[in-house]
């Protein structure tokens, strides 16, 4: 099992690397420029910086499994406290998927309802392999 779970934390660092780099397009993608715009500069800032952070943090995250997939599987005190934080913010994710974005957003539109199906994918898929990381950690 561990080396398989090596393999899913690999695939699970590359795609949150690349979803890092998507960030990057944030900006053009949703027309920020006119849709900011209208925002306070504190509150436009702060989206902005806020983007700039999640991005970084999924960067790290993706790092974090490609370089040290093989610390995450050794139980650890350490290893378990990363585990229980992919697990909660993670779990989280996907929580806000259902619950916190509005159907509206999606329903009805091709792109967006594909892109929704393939993130809810993603982060339940990215929840399975952590809590599998969990139950080596708790052993």
């Amino acid at each position: 099992m561990a080396n398989g779970l090596i393999l899913h934390l690999h695939i699970i660092g590359c795609l949150l690397l690349l979803l890092a780099v998507v960030h990057l397009d944030f900006p053009r993608r949703f027309s920020w420029k006119i849709e900011l715009s209208s925002l306070s500069l504190m509150n436009r800032q702060m989206i902005q910086v806020h983007t700039f952070f999640i991005a970084l943090f999924v960067g790290l995250n993706g790092v974090l499994f490609l370089s040290m997939a093989e610390e995450l599987l050794q139980p650890s005190p350490l290893a378990r406290a990363i585990t229980i934080g992919l697990l909660v913010f993670w779990g989280c994710r996907l929580v806000f998927q259902f619950l916190v974005y509005d159907s509206a957003l999606w329903r009805g539109k091709r792109f967006e309802t594909i892109m929704h199906i393939v993130f809810s994918l993603f982060w339940s898929y990215c929840l399975v392999i952590f809590i599998l990381l969990f139950t080596i950690q708790i052993q």
